[in-house]
């Protein structure tokens, strides 16, 4: 997810928690896996437990926006066109009242 040629953010162990992020929206459960016992190998289980938690929070955060009416990426639009039309949500934008 995150290109390998960008600049370092100085933060501590910065390559395991990205791959920990990069595992979590993986489809492959090894990476994540693998991921998570590098992140508590590198900085402990303490850091682990916060590390998860802000990846949590974090895609929370984006299923609120998204459900709060903040406009669809066109995959997303794609890939949720089935179930909007099931659930008629599509029927609750300002523009169909």
């Amino acid at each position: 997810m995150i290109p390998k040629s960008r600049a370092s953010s100085g933060v501590k162990s910065e390559s395991c928690l990205i791959s920990l992020a990069d595992g979590f929206y993986s489809d492959n459960q090894d990476d994540l896996s693998v991921a998570k016992e590098n992140v508590e190998r590198e900085l402990g289980l303490s850091a682990l437990v916060d590390a998860a938690g802000i990846i949590g929070i974090f895609d929370g955060i984006v299923r609120v926006a998204d459900a709060t009416g903040i406009p669809l990426e066109k995959d997303k639009i794609i890939a949720s066109k089935e179930i909007r039309l099931n659930l008629g949500i599509n029927n609750f934008h300002p523009d169909k009242k």
